[in-house]
């Protein structure tokens, strides 16, 4: 084992503080990454808060967070065979799987059947919690490892290992491509990201937001189109208008209402992760055969693409890099939806204490 500094929430609620920890020594198999980089999602303060106990297990605290992590191969494993010394590598939501039943043998690890071991507020196979990305380095089985793009920031890059897998696993899914019909829902950390994947797949983009505050960015993003929510007249003009819906937005929306643009046959895939239940009614669903579903993530293999399709397309996220000391300070800015588009913390800044 071996000394580890990061941030760590004590307690539910309670802000993020330095912590130090201890991480494995590598095995034959494992990856040690210097992390340079890790983006803040908005899941990391749903779980910093304890917010999600009733969908999932007891949050184990101290809680390091952290799941868009990229950095530098520092060491390997003596068997190891996909990474070396100095490779510019990223770890997502999940750092291992069960890698034997149906779901991992397909590829989407993010479903195991047995345990998906999330990167943090996990435990593993052994049974020892997990810590995330807000430290200075991780230790990673070569499997679960993807290598990053050489020609794009890496700090950019980095929220593509959660809001970039996202919204590119459901895009891929249902088939975005040229004469489809796309609605990204919000223009957040999620939805920016969603609308620049759509638009390099070809897709026809609309955004729908509450207001049109953002509609520069998002056309500058690759927006065919852009519409205000909070304007009533937004829902009659596009009735049955779309093939495919991304519903980004964690707050509670009348998921009815978004039913209702979809054409013959749309799907609705929900991505933002409310607090609590919202309740939809039939008769959008039954009236044009339209489907309301989820998604979560990507699997190893659907992850990699995605990074390559980003390396190919000069796709990244829109950040602002922020010291690990004012990651309190950010996560607040996040709630209050003040950041455009995600929040990256330049781990270096750990040095400073």
């Amino acid at each position: 084992m071996s000394q580890c500094k990061g941030y760590a929430a004590s307690k539910a609620r309670a802000p993020l503080a330095p912590y130090s920890f201890e991480r494995r020594e590598p095995k034959p198999h494992d990856v040690v990454i210097e992390i340079q980089y890790c983006g803040i999602c908005h899941s990391d303060i749903h779980q910093v808060r304890d917010e999600w106990s009733e969908y999932q297990a007891e949050a184990i605290f101290p809680m390091v967070p952290g799941h868009e992590i990229a950095g530098m191969v520092a060491a390997v494993g003596n068997k190891v065979t996909k990474h070396k010394i100095g490779d510019k590598v990223g770890v997502g939501c999940f750092v291992d799987s069960c890698r034997t039943c149906a779901a991992c043998q397909q590829g989407l690890e993010q479903y195991c059947a047995v345990n998906t071991v999330w990167t943090y507020n996990w435990c593993d196979f052994g049974g020892e919690p997990t810590y995330g990305g807000y430290s200075e380095r991780i230790v990673v089985d070569e499997n679960y490892v993807l290598r990053m793009p050489d020609n794009l920031p890496l700090a950019a890059c980095a929220p593509l290992l959660c809001a970039g897998i996202t919204l590119y696993s459901p895009l891929r899914h249902w088939r975005a491509g040229p004469g489809k019909n796309i609605a990204i829902v919000g223009l957040g950390g999620l939805g920016h990201m969603g609308v620049k994947l759509a638009h390099a797949m070809g897709a026809e983009v609309t955004v729908l937001s509450q207001s049109l505050k953002k509609q520069a960015d998002g056309k500058r993003m690759g927006a065919n189109h852009y519409y205000a929510t909070s304007d009533p007249d937004t829902f009659t003009k596009l009735a049955g208008s779309f093939d495919l819906i991304l519903n980004t937005v964690s707050a509670p929306l009348n998921w009815t209402d978004y039913l209702n643009l979809l054409k013959v046959d749309g799907t609705m895939v929900i991505v933002g992760l409310p607090g609590r239940d919202v309740p939809v009614g039939a008769f959008p669903l039954t009236a044009r055969r339209r489907s309301l579903a989820g998604s979560q993530i990507g699997g190893i293999r659907e992850i990699q693409e995605m990074l390559d399709f980003s390396s190919q397309h000069g796709i990244a996220c829109d950040i602002e890099v922020v010291p690990i000391q004012k990651v309190n300070e950010a996560y607040e800015r996040v709630l209050k939806s003040d950041v455009r588009y995600r929040f990256v913390i330049d781990m270096v800044s750990l040095e400073k204490g």
